[in-house]
């Protein structure tokens, strides 16, 4: 169960709060929902107000509309920050949150289970820009203390991480960075504010890849930076200097999707701890990369810091060749082989770390997938991975 968070004058829960913020009914002639505000131009009344310009609340559509605001302000809510600040994708706000702290001569501290795309881009932009990276183990914890450099800017959590799914003491972390001054993102995308609010653990940054679980149908690309009020300006000078913006339709289906993310992520969290369970059990599998279950290396910090899971998860089968992981993904019926996560679909895909880790080293022998537990009923999900298990044995 989620704790608690404070509304005027009384005490609320994040699942009445998603319901109730970035709304305004009063102001929309009674309807409950925002409008999706479409425009580039809007109008001054005035020379005064026009020179002014920052006195109106809003002054160009790139800058941001009433929907753009609502949706904002109810994922400030949800993760307890000073301002947020949407953009286009998760990548997007990944790429602007950074370059809202660096410049050339900087050092970053990325973990180095993180997104592939966030890499890539430390590898290759910033390199250019004269940022260097270096890339830390996720359970580095109070250590990361001896990796910061004089010119270490930022230090960059992920947490669990993309498809491996290690988790991070981000409080120890927090702290020994912010003692060197550098400031602290997390991408929070796979538990959402909902279920762990990285800024009441010392970061000052948290992204979220809306795209995910906020959206959560699968049908709109887009991201979200929040900021503390230590980091709140840099982070607004760096989005409108880069210029990105979300479309008025994906900022309408994020503000949608908010209002069920509560009831959708409880469904996600139960039926993905099932499937985990049954897969544990399964002849066929070496293990279960999930923090929630007990038997993951990353349990204990999971319960200490978080309120609940999500629906993504990785499992690392037992030695077999690629003829048989492809008998068993082809013929799946249920589950689609796709890139992203999050909405209501259940999805299945291989990976394989071990040429683009390089503070850490990945020894699984055989094949891993990682799994998005989407809304079906868990019973079919079953049945269907079932199937593919046994085409996978027959395969091999």
């Amino acid at each position: 169960m989620t704790k608690p968070t404070k509304g005027p004058g009384k005490a609320r829960h994040p699942a009445t709060t998603i319901l109730h913020s970035g709304r305004d009914p009063a102001g929309q002639h009674g309807f409950v929902n925002a409008p999706a505000y479409r425009g580039s131009t809007v109008l001054f009344p005035t020379l005064d107000a026009l020179e002014a310009y920052d006195q109106q609340p809003f002054k160009y559509g790139r800058h941001g509309t009433p929907t753009t605001a609502a949706l904002e302000d109810a994922i400030s809510k949800l993760e307890g920050g000073q301002r947020t600040l949407l953009t286009a994708s998760g990548y997007q706000a990944v790429t602007t949150a950074i370059l809202a702290f660096v410049k050339a001569g900087d050092h970053v501290l990325m973990v180095d289970s993180v997104y592939q795309p966030t890499r890539r881009f430390c590898d290759s932009l910033l390199a250019r820009l004269g940022v260097t990276t270096t890339y830390y183990d996720p359970l580095v914890g109070t250590g990361v203390a001896d990796l910061i450099q004089p010119n270490t800017r930022v230090v960059f959590t992920e947490s669990p991480g993309s498809l491996t799914f290690e988790m991070q003491d981000i409080g120890a972390i927090a702290k020994a960075a912010r003692a060197r001054d550098a400031t602290v993102i997390m991408d929070n995308t796979w538990a959402t504010g909902l279920y762990f609010r990285p800024l009441e653990h010392g970061v000052d940054v948290s992204i979220n890849a809306c795209t995910k679980y906020i959206v959560g149908h699968a049908d709109a690309m887009l991201g979200a930076i929040t900021a503390n009020a230590r980091t709140t300006k840099q982070v607004e000078e760096a989005r409108a200097t880069l210029g990105g913006c979300p479309g008025s339709e994906e900022t309408y289906l994020g503000l949608r999707g908010m209002r069920t993310l509560a009831v959708r992520l409880e469904r996600h969290q139960r039926s993905a701890l099932e499937v985990a369970r049954w897969l544990a059990a399964r002849p066929e599998v070496e293990r279960i990369l999930h923090p929630a279950m007990p038997s993951d290396p990353g349990h204990a910090l999971w319960k200490a810091q978080y309120t609940g899971a999500s629906g993504l998860f990785s499992i690392i089968l037992k030695p077999t060749p690629r003829k048989a992981v492809a008998a068993m993904l082809d013929g799946l019926e249920l589950f689609g082989m796709g890139y992203s996560w999050g909405g209501f679909e259940s999805l299945i895909v291989p990976f394989n770390p071990t040429r683009y880790r390089t503070a850490t080293q990945w020894t699984a022998k055989g094949p891993a997938l990682r799994l998005h537990i989407g809304l079906d009923d868990v019973g079919d999900l079953i049945a269907d991975l079932e199937a593919g298990f046994a085409r996978l044995t027959t395969s091999a």
